[in-house]
Parts: C-alpha cells; structure tokens; sequence
C-alpha cells in the first residue's frame, strides 16, 4: 500500500484551543440540523479524523524503522486497519458527492476491525438536503486544521476534549440531553464514594456515552495508580448513545473495555456466558438509569424474572427504578458496592417498591441515601439521590444507614444547578467520616427506620432548618410596651414642635 498523502495542518495545540476548534464544528452545522443531532455527525467526523492521522503516524514509525513502504503499512503493525480508499485524505479529495464517500469510507472501516463493527452505523452524510457538498467541504476544511495524531494531541487530551464536547451537546440539547450525560460532578461523587480500586472491574448497566467508566478510570489516575488495570463493562441500549460511548473509550486509549448493546432489562449482555442465564458480577457498579421509566419489561418481571432479578419483589408496572437496582445488585459480587442516581419516590413509596425496600434494608445492603439538590440533571428538574449499596458492609456500619441531606448543597446556575468541588468534597468526607454532622448527616440505627415502617425519606431523619428559637413571651411582651411607651412619646414631642412653629390647626 502507497504511504498516505501528508496534508500540512498545524501542529501542536492546547486543550482550550481544541475544545474551541471541536465545538466551532456545531456552528457549521447550525441551522441545518437539529442540535440534538450535532454530536453524531461531528463525534463521526473527529473519529474518522483520529484514525487516520494515527494510522498515518505508526506508518511513519514504521517506516523510520523498517524502511519498507508494504510492511509499514501492514495491518499486523497498527493498532487498527484502514483500507485503501477510507483514509480521511482520500475523502477530502472528493469534491461532489462527498456524503456518497464518506459513507463508504466508514463501511470500509466497520468491516476492517471487528471491534469498530457497528460504531458508524447511524452516522449517514449522504443526504444532500442536510448535507450540500458545500457544507462537508466547509467541515472537512476546519477538521483538517489540526492534526490529530498521538504526538500532536494525547489520548488523555483528546479525551477530555471529547468529555467537553459531550457536555456541550448536553447543554446545546437541554432535556434530551440527559439520555447520554450525566453532570460530571455528580459523577465524581459517585465514582469518590465507590473508590474503585486497581484491578476492579466496573460496570455500568445503563452507560449512555460511557462517562461513569470513564471517570472511574480517571480516579485511579489522578491517584498515580494503573487506570489500565480496571476492567470496564457497560451496556447501552440507544444505538447513537453506544457509538459514543465506543468512540470515548477509544479515544481515551481503553481498548479493552466491553460495551454491550441492547435493553439492559429485557436482555442484559454482560453474562457468564452467551446465552446463558446467568449474570456476570462485578466489584463495582454504578448508574443513573432513566427516571420513573413506564415501558421497562414488566410483562417479563410480572411471572419471575428470567434471570432472577426479582430477588426482593417485582417493582410496579409504571416505575422501573428499582427494577434497574435489583439488576444492579444482582450484578454485585458478594464483596462488591454500587451507587445508583434515583427519583426520591423510591424512598417512601408503598406498594411493590415498598415490598422490595423492606427487603434491602433487612438484608442489612444498604449503605447511605445522599440526598442532592433540585434542578441538576438534564430535563429533571425534581431532587434525586444516590443510593449506596454495600454487600459486605464492615462491622461499624451494620445495621445502620448514613442518610445524607444535601438539599442547599449546590451552586445556582443560568438554567441548572450544579455541585462544585467544595460540595463534593463535603459529601464525600461525610460520606467516608460516618458521623453525624448537624443539619446535613445522620448515621440511623435500623430500629428508627424500622420503626418507620422502613420509609428512607430524607427529611424525616434529615432537617435542615435552623431549630426554632423559643420565645417568652411575657418578655416579648413587655418589650412591645416600651416600644409604644417610646412612640407614644416621640409623636407627643413631634406634635409640639409643628405648633410651635404654626403649623397646629
């Protein structure tokens, strides 16, 4: 294979400048397109972009070293294969038809590496109404600007430029934005909480663009411990959401982290073996699963669930929360710990959700309610909360639950609240610290809970208003009476001054 047409770009840039450089990608297509649908179209291109720059960089690497044009382009010496025709030069050559090529190119690739099967599927530029060739020329002209190979931009920038463009599209999308984002910072609380540890795996049952795994992998870096160790499994049930979430893993160097697709609670893929009904277990689980879903397979749950999931009951037809935490713990190794976002109706609710709290909390696996701020996820503006489960609980924290209210614990913003560090890192210390802190923490023996026919609402443990002051009255009283002695007294003397100077009737 003939080495790739080098195209002059500009080397070298800062993760503002790339940020900046990605996100002006959304401008182009401004207008033509619904913003809910950008990050599909530009995740795509940036993809294509990065293969072909760090192909082209290992060629070079290769040549270097070999000095043999076919051998350096061997798909033996590169990380992923890219045939002739699919390499981002050769599309850009292409003046008419451009969606037409681009297409192809990504087919080419898809059928190239069994591990990229797919991760296009839904990304289609040939359609001339939404995409004139003019327009792809404009955006392949501005993701030409810089060049994407390892030693320009590192796995660890390009995928926090990626995060950003991420948020952004959530931001950008508003209430759909939710579907695959969740805040970062309500993320690295979960992920603090959790502490996984090298060697782990973790799992997320409703990844959406990967952020939860990701983050995870970010903690064991920011500790100076080996992020690679861990063991990442997901699954995703949006086919655009999935490509993301394959795309964010690649970008950030993980490639070994298994993303299944498909209805987490109709047909859960991470299994001990295919086909089996049998889950695999994980050290560490975490999610934040729609709220309150109608349509979550209670046709499938109502008779037993499949693959026995339905340890503590079958949660109601209308509200698949706690179906989500039933397949969550059953996902749980024995020694294992999950943390999961819920609506706070999963608190306090009866009926069959009440059935499966009892449950839980009998078990003795439920670890701490963090209760979170109004107006923090995208498209829910009601509270929800982070509940921690524990399958080996120590023996301080044994029939016990830390019940956390957080409710004035964030920072107002334009059109959503958020967590700041500082609020973070309160949480997590309380959280670490298991002891009461006034109007914000409580460690409840089970007894109260029990006595409170296991509701967990947060509240009925949990105030935050200030104790009312007692007031005597009889003081108060006396204090009222001077204070009209005083008036009476001042109009007595204002009176006298006007007529004195004339102005009495």
């Amino acid at each position: 294979m003939a080495e790739a047409a080098r195209v002059e770009t500009t080397s070298k840039i800062t993760l503002p400048q790339l940020e900046k450089h990605l996100w002006g990608a959304a401008d182009i297509l401004r207008g033509r397109i619904d913003s809910s649908d950008y990050k599909h179209y530009i995740f795509g291109l940036l993809f294509f972009k990065r293969l072909s720059d760090v192909w082209q960089e290992e060629y070079d690497a290769r040549m270097a070293k070999y000095n043999d044009a076919e051998l350096a382009a061997d798909p033996e010496e590169h990380r992923f294969h890219i045939p002739k025709g699919a390499f981002w030069h050769e599309v850009k050559q292409h003046t008419t038809n451009i969606g037409e090529h681009l297409n192809a190119a990504f087919h080419k690739i898809e059928d190239a590496n069994l591990r990229l099967k797919d991760i296009f599927q839904d990304v289609d530029f040939n359609n001339k109404q939404r995409f004139p060739d003019a327009t792809l020329q404009m955006l392949l002209q501005h993701f030409d600007k810089y060049r994407l190979c390892n030693a320009d931009v590192s796995a660890d920038m390009l995928g926090n430029a990626y995060e950003y463009l991420i948020k952004q599209f959530a931001d950008d999308s508003g209430k759909k934005g939710g579907e695959f984002y969740t805040p970062e910072w309500v993320v690295k609380l979960m992920v603090k909480v959790l502490a996984p540890e090298e060697g782990m795996s973790v799992y997320d049952p409703t990844c959406g663009s990967g952020g939860m795994l990701i983050q995870s992998y970010h903690y064991l870096q920011e500790k100076n411990k080996n992020a690679k160790s861990l063991q990442l499994y997901g699954q995703e049930m949006n086919l655009n959401t999935w490509a993301i979430c394959k795309m964010n893993m690649f970008l950030h160097d993980i490639d070994d982290a298994i993303i299944e697709r498909g209805d987490t609670l109709r047909n859960p893929r991470n299994l001990i073996a295919e086909g089996s009904k049998g889950l695999k277990q994980f050290d560490r689980v975490i999610a934040n699963p729609p709220f309150s879903l109608k349509e979550w397979g209670y046709e499938s749950w109502s008779n037993g669930d499949p693959f026995g999931r339905d340890k503590y009951g079958c949660p109601p037809k209308s509200y698949g929360d706690l179906a989500f935490v039933q397949h969550m713990i059953a996902s749980l190794k024995d020694s294992g710990k999950m943390a999961v976002v819920l609506p706070h109706g999963v608190l306090f609710r009866g009926g069959g959700e009440g059935k499966i709290r009892d449950g839980m909390l009998k078990q003795d696996i439920v670890e701490a309610v963090i209760g979170l701020a109004p107006n923090l996820f995208y498209g829910a503006g009601i509270p929800a909360c982070i509940l921690v489960v524990n399958k080996a609980k120590p023996a301080n924290k044994r029939g016990k639950v830390m019940i956390i209210n957080g409710a004035e614990e964030y920072k107002e913003g334009k059109a959503q609240n958020f967590l700041t560090p500082e609020n973070v890192t309160r949480f997590v210390e309380t959280y670490t610290s298991w002891k009461d802190v006034e109007r914000f923490a409580r460690v409840v023996p089970m007894e109260e809970i029990t006595a409170n026919d296991y509701n967990l609402n947060i509240a009925r443990y949990v105030g935050t208003a200030e104790d009312a002051v007692e007031i005597d009255v009889k003081v108060e009283l006396a204090i009222l009476k001077t204070l009209i002695t005083q008036r009476d007294q001042a109009e007595v003397a204002m009176l006298k001054h006007l007529k004195e100077l004339g102005y009495e009737q």
